[in-house]
């Protein structure tokens, strides 16, 4: 089967290896004549980027490079990009790279031309009708690692560091939405092993935690559902073979569904993985991965009967709730995932400060049970010590 495709839902995604060939051709579409590519310090020096750079250039489209951006962006990333924009007369963002990158150049790309500052743009309440949108930069996005979906999202994760403790912070407007998606598998070859797994199981978090939410919205649910089917198949074999271009593709095709399906929501895996990404600077997919046992678990009087149905879509020949956290830490283990917080350095001292900042993240409205702070900070506790 010949895996390209050109879909408009929910944004115009091309899909295919080799399809950044049409990035030139969609900034001409979004009359881009000046661009700021966005992308990470690590993977600045990549070829992808001088790529992407050098066929918009063969079509007269000035492309400036923009890399200052940490690993969770944050909000003095965002005001020098903003900046460079501003100076440059960039009229377009080519967000190229994994979730960094691309929540660095959506964020860069809502606030640059506002006339508010960066947190008045928070997701909090209704701020969003005192954006401008149509001061939004039009955005295309290239992802290069399977787990974010950010590539398909109208909000995107910032961390700021102006208060006593960094937080994650959410901005949205529904037309930060990119205008356009490359989904091309080649760009994702070089990925390690280690990031193939934690990104993965970060796409699987979003569908998981879509499918579990209590909100109605059937075709996110489907989505959801078909969505865990290809990453139970695909990332097993992109973990192990790297250069395997079906299983990228479907890993890529996965992560996008999962940011699609979580128009639905999120819930106490998010809210803990965003507090505990701003306090100790892990990998927000592996965060996931490591919690996602221990929230099912805590969830399972009101999602046991969802995950019933879950497993039997899966083909698991005895559905059941245990059955499937224990095809969860099978994954785990096989992906070479740790059991425990404990193992990537992170211990009880903020236990408090982590259940609190924890109740108070966009995520924890959506969870299928409404933890309060102290629940937060058990749940937390279980997953530094190991208690499933």
């Amino acid at each position: 089967m010949k895996l390209e495709a050109h879909w408009h839902y929910p944004t115009d995604i091309r899909v295919g290896a080799g399809c950044l060939s049409f990035i030139a051709q969609y900034c001409a579409s979004l009359n881009i004549t000046k661009a700021l590519l966005v992308t990470d310090s690590q993977l600045a020096g990549f070829p992808m980027v001088k790529q992407a750079q050098q066929l918009c250039e063969k079509s007269q489209i000035q492309c400036d490079i923009f890399s200052q951006i940490a690993s969770d962006p944050t909000d003095e990333n965002i005001t020098l990009g903003a900046n460079i924009v501003n100076q440059k007369g960039i009229n377009g963002i080519i967000a190229l790279g994994g979730g960094a990158s691309l929540d660095a150049a959506k964020a860069i790309a809502l606030s640059a031309k506002q006339n508010l500052a960066l947190w008045d743009l928070e997701d909090v309440g209704d701020n969003w009708i005192h954006i401008q949108g149509d001061k939004i930069l039009p955005l295309i996005a290239v992802p290069t690692t399977a787990g974010t979906g950010s590539e398909v999202g109208r909000a995107t994760v910032i961390t700021d560091l102006q208060g006593q403790y960094p937080r994650k912070r959410m901005l949205f407007h529904p037309q930060l939405m990119p205008k356009c998606v490359l989904l091309d598998p080649l760009l994702t070859l070089a990925l390690p092993p280690h990031i193939t797994a934690a990104t993965g199981m970060d796409a699987l978090s979003h569908l998981l935690e879509a499918y579990c939410s209590p909100i109605f919205h059937p075709m996110a649910e489907g989505i959801a559902i078909e969505g865990i089917k290809r990453i139970k198949y695909f990332l097993p074999i992109a973990f192990l073979d790297g250069n395997n271009i079906e299983a990228r593709m479907q890993m890529l095709v996965a992560s996008t569904m999962g940011a699609t399906a979580f128009q639905r929501g999120l819930g106490a895996m998010h809210a803990l993985a965003h507090t505990l990404g701003a306090l100790y600077g892990k990998h927000h997919g592996l965060l996931n991965a490591i919690l996602m046992p221990y929230v099912l678990k805590r969830n399972q009087a009101v999602i046991e009967d969802k995950m019933i149905h879950l497993a039997t879509c899966l083909g698991f020949e005895h559905p059941s709730m245990g059955g499937f956290i224990d095809w969860i830490l099978a994954l785990r283990s096989h992906l070479d995932i740790p059991h425990t917080l404990a193992l990537i350095d992170i211990d009880l001292r903020d236990a408090k400060l982590t259940g609190q900042m924890s109740v108070d993240d966009a995520a924890a409205a959506t969870n299928p049970i409404i933890l309060s702070a102290e629940e937060y900070t058990a749940l937390f506790t279980d997953a530094v010590e190991g208690r499933l």
